[in-house]
């Protein structure tokens, strides 16, 4: 087993192999803090018949196991890749595949899985390290080591490998591969930072990573494998000088032309003419002719540029194709636009949903939710071809992941605007830069649906033409540009500064130099597409479409969360079954209601606030009755608070039976009298205009004061008296005033006149024995004996047995 150790970032990584996966042309052992990633690289040793491409294929894959969690799903397995470990994949072929030698055919697979993981340093990077370390020590003809990091910016310092926390509170998560000499990609997201900043950050990880690549070179000098013995390439000076002079013109020819369905035709008579030309020559030959041909075309193209600063479509090097732009395109949708830029043209619409649309993702971290969606599709026709139409693939992902980053940076808070967002981008049309495409339509079709952005976004793909010292930075590539130069650099940002950035290079990297003149021109042409999309909008829109959800936001105290779902979420369901809105809470006490019907919206908020408000004495509410009982009637005024209107409260006059007045599910209104200590509230109907709402003065006059308790409480105390307190019923309470008590009392025994029950001998006046100074009642051993049906209780009675009056 070889190891080597380096202190980078604050942590220690290690690089090993020769104990793990021995038999794969190169394994290494990566770790750095906690996480760890093993790359295992395998070449097939013979290139298949009739192959004219370079056969690379990387999967990178995340063990549920190295986080301690159990797949979730039927199966509880890993299975096909999710976004991330697409994206991961991409983010390592795109550095390494340049740094293979040209004609160089042999089926490579580079597989890297995370076997543990510490929930702070990020995998993909130390994947990207692996891998660059298992294929330098394979002996393959790979022209590495490369490295990679992830830069930080926060209080204008640049962090790096920052943990994810520091990412999420940061204005900066780049990521930079590159050689020792030169930077070879670079994927970003930004808060609208400056061009100055951004260069400064590739530089900072360019500095960051020679130092892992001194690491893998000491690695390789311990543990390399022999190299593989290249076969030597064929002369083929002769058969290009043959080609030149049968088809040179044709293509030259060709690529005047301005139309891309024009020079498409142009070009495929001259490749038709060159194949027959060679129609004799063996199998191997006819495949050199045409990778010859496309030699032949950069040449023409390259040196077009280059030295006369001539572009396919006639443009300069910083001309802009034209832009036309229109929202408001589709009727239905909550927002779109459609984006034309020359002859690459996007449908981007935008839909609005509620919390219930977010997107759920399990991964290392858990479970979490995305509430902004962008989804890009390139269907064949786009490009005038036939060919597979159905889910989408890792470039889809990919292209769609980079206008995701793009606009990510402009959205609102989510308590600004709470709602679940998914923009969706069809590629109608396309040649070159159909993602910057998606960033410009896709900031148009939110403005649209009334999403609040921080400002308008656009995007542009840069280009670069190399040859030697010679340079050529072109603004707005089109597809055989992109094809034929040596750089896809793509910008997208605000009038403010940059959101994303993205660069693949098909050389061996380029300087400080190049990227400062293209992030310079990048700028000029972002500006000028931001103001062609002003054209078309340049605000956002202040309503929402008439068929987008409308959601209110609420705050409720956390102890009343529970009130509102109710035991098994009885309460909650009934709100929406009956409202018609969808209710969401989550555990701070947000509420968010939602529906396309305001006045839905509106009563399921009055429904929620009476459960959580507290009744105000005085106040008046509209209610409904829920029930009716002998002594009155129990209404139901703030959602979940009911009350009790008395008999002798329904009316100022009076009434015989409660159902002479009310009937159950009246809509009713009424004031609230008293709150008592145990929360039961009395209410009142007759000082309230059941029309109108507006209170009433009380005409009724004050009771007659009964003076004292000790003093004559014999015949009728208030309302209690003169009913037949029987059985209580069931579902009936005590609730309301002390007058209302009826109806949920026991049977207290007989009665004698006046109300009373008969408790035995009472003083004077129907009342109950005198009390002794001070309003205290006698001693126990002073009391007359109870007259009870058992007699009275016997002296060796414990006190819960014998009744006490007080």
């Amino acid at each position: 087993m070889k190891k080597v150790e380096i202190e980078w970032g604050g942590k220690t990584l290690t690089l090993e192999t020769g104990r793990v996966a021995r038999q794969a042309d190169g394994a290494v052992l990566a770790t750095y803090g906690e996480t760890v990633v093993l790359c295992a690289v395998t070449a097939a040793k013979s290139v298949k018949e009739g192959q004219d491409f370079f056969p690379l294929t990387v999967h990178y894959q995340e063990k549920f196991s190295a986080a301690g969690r159990i797949p979730g799903g039927f199966f509880k397995r890993e299975r096909g890749a999710t976004e991330k470990e697409t994206l991961t994949s991409r983010l390592i072929d795109r550095p390494v595949r340049p740094l293979f030698p040209e004609g160089f055919y042999n089926e490579i697979n580079v597989i890297a899985q995370v076997l543990s993981y510490d929930g702070e340093t990020e995998s993909d990077i130390l994947a990207m390290i692996a891998a660059s370390a298992a294929l330098t020590i394979s002996g393959v003809p790979f022209m590495g080591p490369i490295a990679a990091a992830r830069i930080g910016y926060q209080d204008g310092e640049y962090q790096l490998n920052p943990s994810m926390d520091q990412v999420k509170e940061g204005q900066l998560d780049l990521v930079v591969a590159g050689t020792h000499d030169a930077v070879m990609m670079v994927e970003s997201e930004a808060k609208e930072l400056s061009e100055e900043i951004m260069l400064g950050a590739v530089m900072f990880a360019h500095r960051e990573c020679q130092k892992v690549i001194a690491a893998i070179i000491k690695l390789a000098e311990k543990a390399a494998k022999d190299p593989w013995d290249m076969a030597e390439q064929a002369d083929l000076t002769a058969a290009k000088k043959k080609l030149k002079d049968l088809i040179g013109k044709d293509i030259a020819a060709a690529y005047k032309l301005t139309d891309k369905s024009q020079r498409s035709s142009a070009l495929n008579e001259a490749r038709a003419k060159a194949k027959a030309a060679f129609a004799d020559a063996t199998p191997q030959d006819q495949m050199a002719a045409q990778k010859l041909m496309k030699k032949l075309e950069a040449e023409i193209v390259r040196t077009a540029i280059l030295k006369d600063g001539q572009r396919i479509d006639g443009r300069t090097t910083t001309q802009i194709r034209p832009i036309d732009a229109m929202v408001g395109f589709l009727p239905r949708t909550h927002g779109s636009a459609l984006f034309t830029r020359g002859e690459t043209q996007s449908i981007c619409t935008t839909t609005l949903g509620t919390k219930d649309s977010e997107q759920m993702i399990d991964g290392l971290t858990g479970l979490s939710y995305e509430r902004f969606m962008l989804h890009y599709n390139f269907p064949p026709y786009s490009v005038g071809e036939v060919g597979r139409f159905g889910a989408p693939g890792r470039r889809e992902v990919g292209h769609g992941k980079l206008a995701w980053r793009a606009l990510k940076g402009v959205l609102p808070s989510h308590e600004d605007f709470p709602y679940t967002i998914r923009v969706l981008s069809d590629i109608t049309e396309s040649n070159g830069s159909s993602s910057m495409a998606t960033v410009c339509g896709g900031s148009l079709s939110m403005m649209d649906a009334g999403v609040p952005l921080k400002r308008p976004v656009s995007g542009i793909a840069m280009g670069l033409i190399l040859e030697g010292k010679d340079f050529a930075v072109i603004s707005d590539i089109l597809g055989d540009e992109d094809h034929l130069g040596d750089m896809d650099f793509k910008v997208a940002g605000t009038s403010e500064g940059i959101t994303t950035m993205q660069m693949d290079i098909k050389i061996a990297g380029i300087t400080e130099e190049i990227m400062k003149v293209a992030l310079a021109q990048a700028r000029e042409g972002r500006a000028h597409i931001l103001g062609e999309m002003a054209k078309a909008l340049d605000h956002t829109r202040e309503e929402l479409s008439a068929h987008a959800p409308r959601i209110e936001t609420m705050q409720i105290p956390k102890d009343k969360i529970r009130d509102i779902i109710g035991t098994g979420g009885k309460i909650i369901r009934e709100i929406v079954a009956t409202t018609g809105a969808k209710v969401d809470i989550d555990d701070e006490g947000t509420v968010k209601i939602s529906s396309s019907d305001l006045t839905q919206i509106e009563a399921a908020r009055k429904w929620i606030a009476g459960i959580v408000e507290e009744p105000e004495v005085g106040k008046i509410y509209e209610g409904k009755v829920v029930n009716i009982v002998d002594f009155g009637a129990f209404v139901n005024f703030m959602g979940g608070k009911d009350g009790l209107v008395h008999v002798s409260e329904m009316k100022n006059e009076r009434v015989e039976k409660p159902t002479d007045v009310v009937s159950e599910g009246q809509e009713v209104k009424v004031k609230v009298l008293e709150i008592d200590p145990r929360g039961k509230v009395r209410l009142s109907m007759r000082v309230v205009d059941q029309e109108t709402g507006e209170e009433l003065e009380d005409t009724r006059p004050p009771r007659e004061d009964r003076g004292p308790r000790g003093e004559g409480r014999g015949g009728d105390r208030g309302d209690r008296g003169g009913r037949d307190r029987g059985p209580r019923r069931d579902g009936e309470g005590r609730g309301g005033d002390r007058g209302g008590r009826g109806g949920g009392d026991r049977d207290r025994g007989p009665r004698r006149e006046g109300g009373d029950r008969d408790r035995g001998p009472r003083g004077e006046g129907g009342d109950r024995a005198p009390r002794s100074e001070g309003g205290d009642r006698p001693r126990r051993e002073d009391r007359p004996e109870r007259n009870n049906d058992d007699g009275p209780a016997p002296d060796f009675a414990p006190a819960f047995l014998t009744r006490n009056d007080d």
